[in-house]
C-alpha cells in the first residue's frame, strides 16, 4: 500500500486551517447580535404642576421632564399638551380624567426656550370675552409632554398631577401708588383697589404684594407682601434707580389669586439726610493749644468732622483746614488770655454736614 497522500486531503486541510481562522478572527472581533430596535424615549410624568391667577393670566409652573420612562435621559425635543375641563360654579368634578380636553400646545422649539432653566413658567392670558364667561367656573388643568419617533409617532408621558382652581373676580390695581425715599428705607403708599375685574367692587382683599423691577427689562420680583397699605424696602441704594409695582392679594376660602399690578412708579433716592450731631465735645486748654475730644460718630457712612470757633460776639469761623478724620483735634491757632467757644459736626459721604454739636467754652490761661 502507498504511503503517498490521498487525493483530496490538502483541500481538507485548507478548509479546515480557513475554518479555524475565521472562528479565532471572531472570537477577537466579537459576533454581531440581531439588530436592536430604536429607543422610545417616553418623558416621565410631570408630579409638580402648580397654577396661579394673576388678573386675567394663568401661570403654569412645572419642572421639565429630563428622563424617559426607562430611566436614561431624554434626548429628542419635547412638546406639551395643556389640558383643561371647565365645570359650573357649585358642580363637583368627577373623578375621573377623561373630563380634561386638550386646550393648547406648545411647540418643541418654544417649550426648548421655556425650559433653558429645568422650570418651565408658562403664562396663559383669557381674553375681555373668555375671563367673564369662565369667571367663578371650576377649573381642572393639567399637562403631559412628548417624544416624536418614527414618522412623527408621539411617545406621551402619563399625565400630570391635576391642578384644581376657582377663577375668581380679582380686584383691579390699586391706587395713586406712591413712593417716597427715606435716610434708611424707600417707603411705598398707595390706596385700596376701588373695583374687581367685572367691575363689582373689590372685596377679599387680604394682603398686597410688592413688587420691584429686576433690571432686566419688563421683569419684576416679589420683595414683599404686607397686610397694609404701606411697605418699606430696606434693601436699596442712593443714586441707584428703582421701579415699583403692587397689587392686591385676593382671598376666598382656600382659594388665593391676585390682582392687576399697579401702573410703575420709579424713583431714585438721593442723600439729603445729614448725619447725627456729635457728642460729648470737651475742650482743654494745654502748652498753647485747645484741645479738643468728643464721643465718635456711630454714623455707617461718616466721612469726618468739621470744627467750629466764635470768639465773643465774633462770627463764628471753621478752623480745620481738611476734615479731620478722628474725634481728636488740637487748635494751635488761639492767643493766651482769650475765651473761645467751640462746636463740632459730622461730614457724611455725600458731604452732607449735620447740626452743630452742643457748645463748650475754654479760657486760655
Amino acid at each position: 500500500m502507498s504511503d503517498a497522500p490521498r487525493r483530496g486531503d490538502s483541500s481538507r486541510h485548507s478548509h479546515l486551517l480557513l475554518s479555524l481562522s475565521s472562528a479565532l478572527w471572531l472570537c477577537a472581533c466579537g459576533v454581531q447580535g440581531p439588530p436592536r430596535p430604536p429607543r422610545v424615549e417616553q418623558p416621565r410624568r410631570v408630579a409638580d404642576l402648580t397654577v396661579a391667577q394673576s388678573s386675567r393670566t394663568l401661570t403654569l409652573r412645572f419642572t421639565a421632564p429630563q428622563l424617559a420612562a426607562d430611566g436614561e435621559r431624554l434626548t429628542k425635543p419635547q412638546e406639551v399638551e395643556i389640558l383643561r375641563a371647565l365645570f359650573p360654579a357649585g358642580q363637583p368634578p368627577p373623578a375621573s380624567t377623561n373630563a380634561l380636553q386638550p386646550w393648547l400646545t406648545v411647540s418643541a422649539e418654544e417649550f426648548a426656550r421655556l425650559a433653558k432653566n429645568v422650570k418651565v413658567v408658562y403664562p396663559i392670558s383669557l381674553t375681555e370675552p373668555e375671563f367673564p364667561e369662565q369667571r367663578g367656573k371650576t377649573l381642572l388643568i393639567a399637562v403631559r409632554t412628548l417624544t416624536r419617533g418614527w414618522r412623527g409617532r408621539a411617545f406621551e408621558s402619563d399625565l400630570s398631577n391635576i391642578v384644581r382652581m376657582t377663577l375668581l373676580d380679582v380686584p383691579l390695581a390699586v391706587q395713586d401708588l406712591r413712593v417716597v425715599a427715606t435716610e434708611h428705607a424707600v417707603e411705598l403708599t398707595w390706596k385700596p383697589p376701588a373695583s374687581a375685574l367685572s367691575g363689582e367692587p373689590a372685596s377679599g382683599v387680604s394682603a398686597y404684594r410688592v413688587y420691584r423691577h429686576t433690571g432686566q427689562p419688563g421683569s419684576y420680583v416679589k420683595i414683599g407682601e404686607t397686610p397694609a397699605t404701606t411697605f418699606r424696602d430696606t434693601d436699596f441704594e442712593f443714586g441707584h434707580t428703582y421701579a415699583y409695582k403692587v397689587a392686591a392679594l385676593m382671598k376666598v376660602g382656600t382659594e388665593t389669586a391676585e390682582g392687576e399690578k399697579s401702573p410703575l412708579a420709579e424713583i431714585t433716592p438721593r442723600d439729603t439726610f445729614p448725619p447725627a450731631a456729635p457728642t460729648g465735645l470737651s475742650v482743654v486748654y494745654t502748652s498753647q493749644a485747645v484741645e479738643l475730644v468728643w464721643t465718635a460718630s456711630p454714623e455707617p457712612d461718616l466721612a469726618g468732622y468739621n470744627v467750629y470757633r466764635r470768639e465773643g460776639s465774633t462770627p463764628t469761623r471753621k478752623v480745620n483746614q481738611e476734615i479731620v478724620r478722628t474725634p481728636i483735634f488740637r487748635d494751635t491757632s488761639v492767643a493766651e488770655g482769650r475765651q473761645y467757644f467751640y462746636r463740632v459736626t459730622a461730614l457724611d459721604l455725600a458731604n452732607n454736614e449735620s447740626v452743630p454739636s452742643e457748645e463748650e467754652s475754654v479760657e486760655t490761661r
